[in-house]
Parts: structure tokens; C-alpha cells; sequence
């Protein structure tokens, strides 16, 4: 099944299900319930099913899953198995919160390489990583075989460097903005507006 035959709300419970099944891996666990893992991440078990079902069998009735080969199947589907470099821009408060923690520590995923156009920060190291002037965007993404990135920027300059990042060869924008950018339809969007967020929160609380 391709990653378009999925629904999105599915794709994004997949690392949700991935990391709670590092977790029993790493106790020891060998087996584990639709009911046992509704109830560790919060999803219904009658969900879990359905999402599980769009890969086929990976459960045997009455035996539940087993949490190797669950895990093993959802490392391959999630390119687990190899370290993705991933760009940064935009330097900004939010953009060093996220370089300070790079994601790394807790996955196959890093921030490689971060842009900017403060003069203060290009051509220096921060947190490990090299920062390049803004203006070097399309071509660094092409040498460094970086084809996704995250995007900090001021709402004004995010749709220009947007663009920048698809000549660049991009293939996945998350966009911290709250602007909504256009991009070539082989190009993917997740757009998080902390603000929206925390609003929403807010609202139901």
C-alpha cells in the first residue's frame, strides 16, 4: 500500500504506535492486545484496528500482536532504518529551541544543517549545527541531499523561502508559520500553529 492510500489522520498515530512498541520492546515484552495499546496511547482499540488493517494481517485473533514484528514492520514503514537529515530555517527564539534538541536523541531524524540571514549566527556552529546564509537555501538542500525541512521563519519572508526550498528539491515542509504556503502538489505540508493550538486548548478546557 502506498503512503497516498493512507488517511492522514492514520499516518499520524503510526510514530505514536511506533514509540509506545519501542517502549515494550525494551521490557521485554513479547505480545500485546488492541485493548492493552488503546489503553497505553489513549487511541480506541476499535481505531487501532483500522489503522493496522490498511498494512493487512499484522495481529492474529485471540493472540493479539506480536511487539518484534510489529515493531520491525512499523520501523520499515516509518524509514526508521536510516538517519534522515532534515534543515532548519530560521534561527529565531523557536528556531534554537529546536536545534537545542534535535531530534536525534530520540529517533533517525536530525537537524543537519540550519539557514538564517542574521549575520551574527551564518557561517557559525549552533548546538552542533552549521548555519548558512538563507541565500545558499536551494543549493546547500541539493549537496546535502536534504529534502526536508522545517521552516521558522517571520510570516512575511515563508512563502519566499518556500520557494527557495522546492528549487532546492524539497519534498516536505513543516511549517511553523501561520501563513499557508503554496507548494507543487509532490511537495507535503504539515503546518503547526502553536498559537491555533493553544487556542483550541482554551476553548475545551
Amino acid at each position: 500500500m502506498t503512503a497516498e492510500s493512507i488517511p492522514k489522520a492514520t499516518a499520524k498515530r503510526l510514530p505514536i504506535y511506533y514509540r509506545y512498541l519501542n517502549i515494550l520492546h525494551d521490557t521485554g515484552k513479547e505480545r500485546i492486545s488492541s485493548t492493552e495499546l488503546a489503553e497505553a496511547v489513549q487511541v480506541d482499540s476499535a481505531t487501532i484496528r483500522r489503522d493496522f488493517s490498511y498494512f493487512g494481517a499484522l495481529g492474529k485473533r485471540g493472540y493479539g500482536y506480536d511487539v518484534d514484528s510489529l515493531l520491525s514492520f512499523f520501523k520499515q514503514i516509518l524509514n526508521q532504518e536510516h538517519l534522515t537529515n532534515v534543515g532548519l530555517v530560521g534561527v529565531g527564539n523557536l528556531g534554537h529551541a529546536l536545534l537545542n534538541f534535535n531530534f536525534h536523541k530520540d529517533g533517525n531524524v536530525r537537524i543537519s544543517a540550519a539557514f538564517d540571514s542574521n549575520d551574527d549566527i551564518v557561517n557559525t556552529i549552533q548546538d552542533g549545527v552549521p548555519v548558512y546564509p538563507v541565500s545558499d537555501l536551494d543549493t546547500q538542500l541539493q549537496e546535502q541531499q536534504i529534502q526536508v525541512i522545517i521552516l521558522t521563519v517571520p510570516s512575511d519572508y515563508a512563502q519566499g523561502v518556500a520557494d527557495q526550498a522546492v528549487a532546492g528539491g524539497v519534498r516536505g515542509i513543516l511549517n511553523f508559520t501561520p501563513i499557508r504556503i503554496s507548494v507543487p502538489e509532490r511537495v507535503l505540508v504539515q503546518n503547526v500553529d502553536l498559537t491555533n493550538e493553544l487556542q483550541t486548548l482554551i476553548y475545551f478546557y
